[in-house]
């Protein structure tokens, strides 16, 4: 009697269940969209970054491969897969329970709930999971596409329930290879990864249809912990769980005996654009200087056609760890920058800090700080533009400016020594700033900081006579910049990264090129006249940048800037190839210590510039070499230096020249 109640009881609550499966797959099956529609699921798209040469060296978001099947994947990769996740897989109906009490058993033992840690779920499930039961991500409601996955992956009974007639509508509406087939584009196998497609890519530099077992293995082991796998980040440990894959595909009997020992005894390595992970600050400085519709909110996938030479981003990046590695205390924590750029703005290297971090501070691009004396090429060339020659004389000796709201001010030089007259070469490669706030005064601030602004330094600059000084702040990717328009011979620049952008799957770019060669600032003749001026900073005895001087005899201009307190030290030059600037100082602005730009930095810029042009043949710079003028003795009428504090006028710069020349400059 009581068997039979409990029975009659126990087929009622069964048949109540079944149909309330039954619904809820009904349910799930009528919502289930056209295949095609599952295989991204992604919100945000990915961008893909290709070198000058046209090899893959970044990603940013999750990078989507493109759609592979189970008839066009390596069937390694195929049997890999299951091997791993679901041996049953081709003969359950969406669960197995069969794995379910074995999840439960193994997580009793191990002392977890019995629903907590291993779950035993099928592909089948998996799909329900990476689909979100078919919830859709609505920033309304996550803040972010992590949170929504992060929702989706809950491990609650309540949840696990509702897999059940999900997976059941799954099995239902899609083929055994149709469900695969989502899911092998819908999981995430890390370093930015979706699908199988991308990950054989990202990792290998090759299709899903081609990988080998070893490869196979390694991308199936992925499966279990995506970031702790990963091979860009240990690779051994890749391995090693590539070669427990190995044996699961041994096990079901996918793999002879040779392909055993072949996949055991060469594992699976990264591509060469996996394995280098130069370019990090490159690749974030054009996540943030593109199109933000095109780059940080893309919801396509893009192609960025770069101009970023690996090589050269190789050469810097050695040449700065060499003179940290070499020449700086091991304790210290100062910083430098490095940008290589060609002569049309084109960066070709760009090192943002000591180490990269995937979106952090890059101080090539980020940081403005004071340039000092690598300011001074500005005034001067807007000298040589107004007539003055390098052998013109100026006067180094005590000046005091009178300045209104603010009292005197009085500039010193570097050493606190004075030299008196001397050629403006000479000035300009001692780095004396009395001469250069004299030749500043001359010509009037206004067209010195106009003369800077169209070379492009667009910050503000100062009002002051200081401004001659370098008391206004840049970043060194705009300094480098404008100085790569005195080597083109004048003519300003917009520093770019990128040639192209273009949509995966698509021919035509959407987006062209995003800088290059802009107005004309001074004439041709001026900038080769001033070019040879800052090769006597490397060449002349008394230059201030005689450490960057290059062994090979190869041509080089530049010039050392060192700020107040030597809170930032600066070596920019170029030869007749490239630009190369360097800035280095502390991120909390405190002092450098026993650093100035004519050191260190100097000696980056050299280790740089040796190994950019490796092998590469020596051409002459474009610029003009003085006549040196014959002495003359001097004579009653020589003009007497006029050692007066001076009140900025309101005069012309035509008589502004005049006073220079005649109370200031020599003949």
């Amino acid at each position: 009697m009581i068997w039979r109640v409990v029975w009659g009881a126990l087929w009622r609550l069964t048949a109540v269940v079944a149909l309330l499966l039954a619904a809820a797959t009904f349910y799930f099956y009528s919502t289930l969209p056209d295949l095609s529609e599952l295989m991204d699921g992604r919100a945000r798209g990915s961008v893909t970054m290709i070198d000058a040469d046209g090899q893959v060296f970044a990603w940013r978001g999750e990078t989507f491969g493109g759609v592979i099947t189970t008839e066009t994947a390596s069937p390694h990769l195929v049997n890999a897969i299951i091997a791993t996740e679901d041996r049953r897989f081709w003969w359950h109906f969406g669960i197995s329970p069969r794995g379910i009490a074995g999840a439960i058993r193994s997580n009793i033992a191990a002392g977890r709930g019995a629903f907590s840690g291993a779950g035993g779920s099928t592909i089948t499930q998996q799909v329900a999971k990476l689909l979100c039961l078919g919830r859709q991500f609505d920033p309304a409601e996550w803040a972010s596409e992590a949170e929504y996955e992060a929702d989706c992956r809950r491990g609650t009974v309540w949840r696990k329930l509702q897999e059940l007639p999900y997976a059941f509508a799954l099995e239902l509406r899609y083929s055994k290879s149709e469900i695969l087939t989502v899911y092998m584009n819908r999981a995430f196998l890390g370093a930015g990864a979706r699908g199988f497609e991308a990950a054989a890519q990202r990792y290998f530099g090759r299709s899903g249809s081609e990988v080998g077992p070893a490869e196979a293995a390694m991308l199936a082991g992925l499966l279990v912990a995506p970031s702790l796998y990963a091979p860009t980040r240990n690779l051994q440990r890749a391995q090693d769980r590539a070669n427990v894959v190995i044996g699961l595909m041994a096990r079901e009997g996918f793999l002879d005996e040779a392909e055993i020992a072949e996949a055991r005894a060469f594992p699976a390595t990264l591509s060469q654009a996996a394995q280098a992970r130069s370019g990090g600050f490159f690749a974030d400085w054009i996540m943030q200087s593109g199109p933000a519709y095109l780059t940080r909110e893309t919801t396509e996938d893009v192609l960025i056609q770069t101009t970023l030479d690996q090589r050269l981003q190789t050469a810097a990046e050695e040449a700065l760890s060499h003179v940290f590695g070499t020449r700086v205390r091991a304790d210290s924590e100062a910083e430098a920058a490095i940008v290589v750029m060609a002569a049309d703005g084109a960066v070709r290297a760009m090192v943002g800090g000591r180490r990269h971090v995937p979106g952090g501070f890059n101080r090539a691009t980020q940081a403005r700080r004071q340039t000092g004396s690598a300011f001074k090429p500005f005034v001067y060339a807007l000298a040589m533009e107004l007539g003055f020659e390098p052998y013109d004389m100026v006067e180094d000796a005590p000046l005091t400016i009178n300045i209104r709201g603010s009292g005197p001010w009085s500039p010193r030089n570097y050493t606190n020594e004075f030299r008196g007259m001397m050629t403006i070469t000479e000035a300009f490669a001692r780095s004396q700033n009395i001469p250069a706030v004299r030749i500043s005064e001359a010509m009037g601030r206004a067209d010195v900081r106009r003369a800077a602004n169209a070379f492009g330094l667009q910050a503000e600059l100062a009002e002051g006579p200081a401004l001659a000084l370098g008391s206004s702040e840049s970043t060194l990717l705009d300094m480098t910049a404008a100085y790569a328009g005195i080597l083109n011979g004048g003519s300003s620049v917009r520093p770019y990264g990128f040639t192209a952008l273009t949509l995966a799957g698509e021919r035509e770019p959407l987006m062209g090129i995003g800088g290059g060669i802009a107005e004309r600032v001074i004439s041709e003749e001026a900038a080769m006249r001033l070019t040879w001026m800052m090769t006597q900073v490397l060449e002349a005895p008394y230059g201030t940048g005689r450490r960057a001087r290059l062994p090979d005899g190869r041509q080089a201009a530049g010039k050392t800037g060192t700020t107040q307190a030597a809170r930032d030290a600066w070596f920019i030059g170029f030869t007749a190839d490239y630009v190369v600037g360097v800035w280095m100082g502390n991120d909390d602005n405190t002092p450098l210590v026993g650093v100035t730009g004519g050191g260190l930095p100097a000696q980056i810029w050299r280790e740089t510039m040796e190994r950019v042009h490796a092998g590469t043949p020596i051409r002459p710079l474009p610029m003009i070499v003085p006549e040196r003028p014959e002495l003359e003795p001097p004579s009653s009428s020589t003009p007497v230096p006029d050692d007066r504090p001076r009140q900025q006028s309101g005069d012309s710069l035509g008589n502004a020249i005049r006073d220079i020349i005649g109370g200031i400059l020599g003949n």
